[in-house]
């Protein structure tokens, strides 16, 4: 059931030169409600004259026990920013959780996560669910460079873990869909969130090799209630909105693949 409340920044890190992770809990330490991975949060931004839409952000973990939520924001715009510089103790009010979730799986199989940049967020939530289920998640995160891989000991705390960057700094050279674990190993379904071009050829790797596929879409969103039409995504049911049917889909619905 979706909820607006107002939550207190616990903690504001900063992971890299345009990330960082903020902890977040109800200001009247209301028990949070059930949350699954691949939705997310709108975040309202205070403090602004020019901003008037909320900011959707990925639910990168759950924390039971603390009863929070974490959230890995990228700088990329003047809202972004200004809930990056969000102090311990500030207010944020969330709209939560939206959206629809990755499948959990049921039954024993070899899962892969692949994630590229800050599209790695998701990814740790749904590592823990498998987890949780008594599975092993393998990663497979990509970045410029090592400093962009993000969160690495608590993806290693998960599953095992590989990785890319583009100037060989950590991991293989290249991009995610170049690395060795995808010529040497089968996988019965993946998963994966960042860039489309990324996602679009993860999604035609699996259709190749017969691996079941879901991706996170990060489309443009504005409401987050489908309701302006900015993340409207081609599907083979025709446009939907990556808000509210989405953001996950499964790659037969999509039309990337030729």
């Amino acid at each position: 059931m979706m909820k607006v409340l107002d939550f207190i920044v616990r903690s504001n890190e900063s992971l890299n030169y345009q990330n960082n992770l903020i902890k977040v809990a109800p200001i009247d330490n209301e028990p949070l409600p059930e949350m699954l991975p691949g939705q997310f949060v709108q975040v309202l931004v205070d403090n602004s004259n020019a901003i008037f839409l909320r900011r959707p952000i990925s639910i990168n973990f759950v924390a039971r026990e603390r009863n929070e939520i974490w959230l890995l924001v990228q700088r990329v715009g003047e809202g972004t920013r200004k809930i990056c510089e969000s102090a311990v103790g500030q207010k944020l009010n969330l709209v939560f959780p939206l959206g629809n979730s990755f499948t959990i799986p049921q039954r024993a199989g070899s899962y892969l996560l692949v994630g590229g940049g800050v599209g790695t967020a998701p990814l740790l939530f749904l590592g823990k669910k498998l987890s949780e289920k008594g599975f092993i998640p393998q990663f497979l995160l990509g970045g410029r460079t090592g400093r962009d891989i993000l969160q690495l000991s608590e993806f290693e705390a998960l599953g095992s873990v590989s990785c890319t960057t583009e100037d060989g700094s950590l991991g293989e050279k290249g991009y995610v869909t170049d690395h060795s674990i995808l010529r040497e190993n089968r996988f019965d379904f993946i998963y994966t969130c960042g860039p489309k071009p990324m996602m679009v050829e993860v999604a035609r790797y699996a259709n190749a090799t017969g691996s079941g596929c879901e991706v996170s879409l990060e489309n443009l969103m504005a409401c987050g209630f489908g309701a302006c039409l900015c993340c409207v995504e081609k599907t083979t049911r025709g446009n939907r909105c990556a808000c509210t049917e989405g953001p996950v889909f499964n790659i037969n619905e999509l039309t990337w693949i030729d």
